[in-house]
């Protein structure tokens, strides 16, 4: 437990401000707590994980890039739904149904439409 100041305020040593740091930036790379507390423990029992770490970042990059490829999938097959829902409300006269929604059905059918991957750890 952290020292109190005569204000009550805790007093923290300068490596723990480090650490925190530390954490809030591995954190916004992507590292989860979980991870973090694997390699920190590892740290304080003397050991280099960097190994490991490098590793768990090489994971998150491939994961990114599955994503960015299942996202841009994604985005074109959105782009050729909208032309054909273009083509087909310019062919459709005005108040008429053109039934877009409904072309889904044959459209994901023709092009299956990619699944994004919630891989956390």
């Amino acid at each position: 437990m952290p020292r109190r100041s005569s204000g009550n305020y805790r007093l923290y040593p300068p490596d723990a401000v480090d650490r925190l740091r530390l954490i809030r930036r591995a954190l916004a790379v992507g590292f989860t707590l979980p991870e973090l507390a694997r390699i920190l423990k590892v740290r304080d029992e003397g050991g280099a994980p960097c190994r490991q770490v490098k590793r768990l970042l090489e994971e998150k990059v491939t994961r990114l890039d599955e994503q960015i490829s299942d996202l841009s999938a994604m985005r074109d097959q959105l782009r050729a739904t909208l032309a054909d829902w273009e083509s087909r409300l310019s062919q459709t006269p005005e108040g008429r149904p053109a039934r877009l929604l409904e072309s889904l059905d044959v459209q994901i059918s023709h092009r299956q439409a990619p699944t994004l991957k919630g891989k956390h750890t």
